[in-house]
């Protein structure tokens, strides 16, 4: 199926606008990268600094969920976990930063106070923050208050069902009762703080297809106001999980005319609903239609490896280099020459999921 005309999600503009002015004007760095970053054209070496990080504070999970490569990590753990003082280091090196998803390949909040901590440090820095978890923890000391008074700007809950079945089936070791009474916290405190800055995330596949109809329902029920549905499934830049997850992909089960029901049902429930898809956006033979990971973001892991996306999130998969010279790697012969590989059209191979018939090597 194709996604195109279907609403897509977005950030609160207005709070993403103001909190981008407020650093332009306590760094103006910021602003001077900025500025370059916009009038720059996509080459192989930049003039700029990253404006966007994606940064795994803790590589290591308590779930085991059928699309993800966490699953194949022993006790779902790849590294240890960043010290606040790295990422404090690391904001302090990027002035460019505009911008920070605080996730990768983990869940954030089995480091909680770490976390948070992280979390205030960029939003003092006046930098965008988004986050996303499973929500199994956020009743444990009452994150959910931590989470929504560290003034996040958008925290994205990861529900793959609507119904204990499904979802605990996809998210194998949790528990959705648990879940939907976590998120019922969750939203009810940040109404209450007036930040509600919350998504409830649904990475679609064959096995929850049966569940779309209930969703919109289900989000209102846990008090979210958005829903996302994700259309695509990673191969995480490796072969085995490409089959993996080419078995339980339904990216063309999802019928147009479904995905506009389930935008009017969100509506009369109050609950927007959105839709992702990474394939439907990158084209290899248009250079306006690239991935533009290569020239703008990194994906910082938790042992302070670069990697070019979260699409693979996982540098021993792909490993530009050491983050704590992260300006020393962006502007390195190692991305020039992945950036050349784009704009010449040689998409590399742990790229092609995210590409619509990626040419042949």
């Amino acid at each position: 199926m194709t996604v195109h005309g279907l609403p897509a999600p977005s950030a609160d503009t207005a709070l993403y606008q103001s909190i981008m002015e407020a650093g332009f004007t306590a760094f103006p760095e910021r602003l001077a990268n900025w500025r370059r970053f916009k009038a720059a054209q996509r080459g192989e070496r930049l003039d700029y600094l990253p404006v966007k990080l994606d940064v795994e504070h803790v590589s290591r999970c308590n779930y085991r969920c059928t699309m993800c490569q966490v699953s194949d990590w022993p006790k779902m753990t790849r590294a240890a976990d960043m010290t606040v003082g790295d990422f404090k280091s690391l904001l302090e090196q990027q002035i460019g930063v505009v911008e920070i998803k605080l996730q990768g390949m983990g869940e954030p909040l089995l480091a909680a106070e770490s976390f948070f901590e992280m979390i205030r440090h960029a939003r003092e820095r006046h930098i965008w923050v988004r986050a996303t978890t499973n929500g199994s923890l956020l009743h444990i000391k009452e994150n959910y208050k931590g989470l929504v008074e560290s003034d996040i700007c958008e925290i994205q809950v990861s529900i793959d069902g609507a119904r204990p079945e499904t979802y605990e089936a996809i998210r194998r070791g949790g528990k959705f009762e648990r879940v939907a009474e976590n998120c019922r916290l969750l939203n009810a405190h940040a109404a209450q703080d007036g930040r509600e800055r919350t998504r409830m995330w649904v990475v679609v596949q064959q096995g929850n297809l049966a569940d779309l109809d209930l969703l919109p329902k289900a989000a209102a029920e846990m008090g979210f106001k958005r829903l996302t549905l994700s259309l695509d499934l990673t191969s995480w830049g490796q072969e085995t999980w490409e089959r993996n997850n080419e078995a339980l992909d339904a990216h063309d089960l999802l019928p147009v005319e479904k995905a506009w029901a389930l935008v009017e049902e969100g509506k009369r429930l109050g609950v927007e609903v959105t839709f992702w898809a990474i394939d439907s956006k990158y084209d290899w033979s248009d250079p306006a239609k690239l991935c533009p990971w290569p020239f703008e973001r990194a994906y910082i892991a938790s042992d302070m490896r670069v990697v070019p996306c979260c699409m693979i999130a996982n540098p021993d998969v792909l490993d530009m280099g050491d983050a704590r010279d992260l300006t020393g790697v962006w502007t390195g012969e190692r991305m020039a020459e992945f950036r050349r590989a784009h704009l010449e059209g040689r998409i590399p191979e742990v790229c092609n999921s995210c590409y619509r018939d990626p040419p042949a090597p």
